[in-house]
């Protein structure tokens, strides 16, 4: 059985080259994320780009806000080839991305995406003048384009004319279907008016994101019977540690079992100190515990109870996690497959030779009162039995081996 055999169908939706990344058409749902450096500072914005990329980031968004950063950004695309990071970039551009762009078409040309937001595009005729530009210079630069409408910055005019509308109905909803349908609306009349303009179909992405679990669902739910443009998934604004995290992954993983969604981004705070990084990790873990695609061995460990006193099994977990996640940067670039190796750390007999067998590497520790040894089993065979003080470091030797001997190396 293949890893997504028991999954609902994808969604249909019309493939967009981003750079050297397919999205939609039927392509693996890509990881995306975004920086929060200046982009004005272009050695820290590669520097994070390039971080976030090593993460497993496919694409990356930067923000483009003023004359300078636009001036910026061929700099910055340099910088990543120089390193040799070829991910691709996404530009974000509200308010003045039709001046930034008409100024300075080499920003354009060094982006593989432009990402605008059709409520910060302007008011009345200059909105439309403006929104034109845009989509003129994506044309004139072959450059895919995504229409993000988030519900903090809808056009308050079409707001307003969706409220009259639904003010006039025989059957009027309340005010959050209201706040869902101009969300849709804007998106959809925003592609109809690319189109018109000369931006293809296989050029637009659409995203409709809101801070709420459930509104996000049910936006997506229709916006996704309602056109096959690719979309984009994230929960904007969702929060910080835990709670972003567990808000992002209840409303995306709800949306992925339907088969909605062809790139997904995580939007997390990072904690004071925390690493950009971290919302990768999440959307990646999201995919792969779904079954969706393979990034990087997951470890399974169990939760631990009165039998496993000691904290060193769920710290010999949290290291052998951090260690693959490391190695992966050189493994992927090796070997084939690796990214599917399964892992299991567990602290006491109860269920830890029974979890380690159903691993292809699993080490059972010694729970309180066990003998102090440490059966390890690879591929459902108990190999050899780990004890003393060097266990973790003969467990990385056993998983090093088990890499180089049973995956098949990449042509150069």
């Amino acid at each position: 059985m293949s890893a997504n055999s028991f999954l609902v169908k994808r969604r249909a939706s019309v493939g967009v080259r981003v750079g050297t990344v397919m999205v939609g058409g039927g392509a693996p749902v890509v990881v995306q994320s975004m920086t929060n450096t200046d982009t004005v500072d272009e050695a820290a914005t590669a520097e994070q780009v390039a971080q976030l990329a090593r993460a497993g980031s496919e694409l990356v968004r930067i923000t483009v806000n003023s004359m300078e950063a636009a001036q910026a950004v061929p700099n910055i695309r340099a910088r990543l080839d120089e390193m040799g990071c070829h991910v691709p970039l996404v530009g974000d551009f509200h308010f003045n991305g039709h001046k930034l762009l008409t100024a300075h078409p080499e920003c354009a040309q060094a982006l593989a995406k432009l990402r605008i937001n059709p409520g910060n595009v302007g008011q009345g005729k200059k909105r439309d003048e403006q929104f034109a530009t845009l989509i003129e210079i994506a044309c004139k630069y072959d450059k895919p384009v995504r229409i993000g409408v988030n519900w903090g910055s809808l056009d308050q005019e079409m707001l307003a004319r969706i409220m009259d509308e639904n003010a006039a109905s025989a059957n009027p909803q309340d005010a959050k279907y209201v706040m869902r349908e101009a969300l849709i609306t804007s998106a959809l009349e925003s592609a109809a008016k690319a189109e018109e303009i000369g931006l293809g179909r296989n050029r637009i992405v659409l995203s409709c994101k809101v801070s709420g679990v459930q509104d996000l669902i049910m936006v997506y739910r229709e916006l996704a019977q309602r056109c096959d443009y690719a979309l984009h998934l994230g929960l904007t604004e969702a929060g910080m540690g835990s709670k972003g995290i567990v808000a992002s992954t209840a409303a995306l993983a709800v949306l992925l079992q339907e088969g909605i969604g062809d790139t997904i981004r995580i939007s997390l705070t990072p904690e004071p100190g925390g690493s950009r990084s971290r919302e990768v990790i999440v959307a990646q873990e999201i995919l792969q515990t779904m079954g969706l695609r393979a990034f990087v061995p997951l470890v399974a460990a169990c939760p631990g109870c009165g039998r496993t006193t000691s904290t060193y099994f769920q710290e010999l977990a949290e290291s052998i996690q951090a260690y693959v996640r490391d190695e992966m940067v050189v493994w992927r670039e090796q070997y084939e497959g690796v990214e599917n190796m399964s892992l299991a750390v567990m602290g006491c007999v109860v269920n830890g030779p029974g979890e380690s067998k159903h691993a292809n590497i699993g080490i059972s520790l010694p729970g309180s009162g066990e003998n102090p040894v440490a059966p390890v089993f690879v591929d459902g065979q108990k190999t050899v039995t780990l004890k003393g003080d060097n266990i973790a470091s003969e467990f990385r030797q056993i998983v090093d081996r088990y890499v180089s001997e049973k995956y098949p190396r990449k042509s150069v």
